[in-house]
């Protein structure tokens, strides 16, 4: 009795154990252009490119910051003005989850920026939603949650 309840646990354990390490599908096509779309937003963001932050976001869409939270007009001055540099994102995962028309992005990231001219590191949970009308996508929110854990990119500067 004992040598079998053993042997189901060790079954259990091992089929538990194999799903875990099961490869992440690739995603979508759909998915993928997403992804694609949200990695290009950064690289604007970081040459302050508003013009095309401008096409992306929606009239509508909502930012939220560690500092407040505001609309498109003011997200695209706070850009264009520097008072917040994005300079590089480094995305270590990306989760796509697609909706009808509207994609929602969780990506873990560590940002580094400058704020009121002091560079920051930080690592964030963003949340984009994204919605698609007549064929484009535009951004409809924008949104950042520090997280707990360190900073994992390399040499750092001081942390806010």
């Amino acid at each position: 009795m004992k040598l079998s309840m053993l042997a189901m646990f060790l079954f259990v354990l091992g089929m538990h154990t194999a799903s875990a390490q099961q490869p992440k599908p690739a995603p979508t096509a759909a998915e993928q252009e997403i992804i694609n779309l949200s990695k290009k937003k950064w690289n604007w963001m970081s040459e302050k490119n508003v013009d095309s932050l401008g096409v992306l976001f929606d009239e509508k869409s909502m930012f939220v910051h560690m500092g407040g939270s505001w609309g498109k007009v003011q997200e695209i001055d706070v850009i264009k003005s520097g008072r917040i540099h994005y300079k590089t994102a480094t995305v270590y995962s990306t989760i796509v989850n697609l909706i009808d028309n509207t994609a929602i992005i969780l990506s873990d990231i560590d940002l580094v920026a400058a704020v009121g001219g002091n560079e920051v590191v930080n690592p964030f949970m963003v949340t984009e939603v994204f919605i698609k009308e007549n064929g484009k996508w535009k951004m409809g929110s924008l949104s950042f949650s520090r997280l707990m854990r360190p900073v994992k990119t390399g040499t750092t500067p001081a942390q806010q």
